[in-house]
């Protein structure tokens, strides 16, 4: 099921998720770095974050976080555990995301993956997005997607 982050009892979980999947990929942060952990929960209570759990109550094992800034969708970050891929989560998580997007106006998405993951990159290309920038500074690719608010297209229900 796709839900809303429950800080007390999801944080641990996406906290370790963050350090094991994402932040060995990143050039700018290192999974030791205590400040950068440490403001990890901050980082947390700006904008949404949806997570891919077994129940209301269960451990997640995957999630995404994104904020909107006027008409863009911006996502921060997306993991999956690794057992959990392969299994449509981070697409559902992705879909939940820009239904969201959609209900709050968005008519953009927006988003950045290191060079170094091939896989992500992909994976957002499957989805639509477009690569339209490289920041070799930053060793990372800019890619957005448009949304599209059509009459048959519905927003997807959480809980899925």
């Amino acid at each position: 099921m796709i839900r809303e982050r429950n800080a007390r009892t999801d944080d641990e979980e996406i906290i370790r998720l963050i350090k094991a999947e994402l932040m060995p990929l990143s050039w700018t942060t290192h999974q030791h770095d205590a400040k950068v952990i440490r403001e990890l929960p901050l980082r947390l209570r700006r904008g949404v974050t949806y997570v891919a759990a077994a129940g209301k109550t269960a451990k997640p094992y995957g999630f995404i976080h994104f904020e909107t800034a006027r008409d863009i969708l911006m996502f921060s970050m997306l993991a999956v555990h690794p057992e959990h891929r392969n299994r449509h989560c981070g697409r559902k998580l992705m879909a939940a995301a820009e239904a969201y997007g959609l209900a709050a106006s968005c008519t953009m998405a927006r988003l950045f993956v290191d060079q170094i993951n091939g896989k992500a990159h992909h994976f957002y290309a499957k989805l639509g997005y477009q690569t339209i920038r490289y920041y070799p500074e930053l060793r990372c690719y800019e890619m957005i997607k448009g949304l599209l608010n059509t009459e048959n297209s519905s927003p997807m229900p959480l809980n899925t």
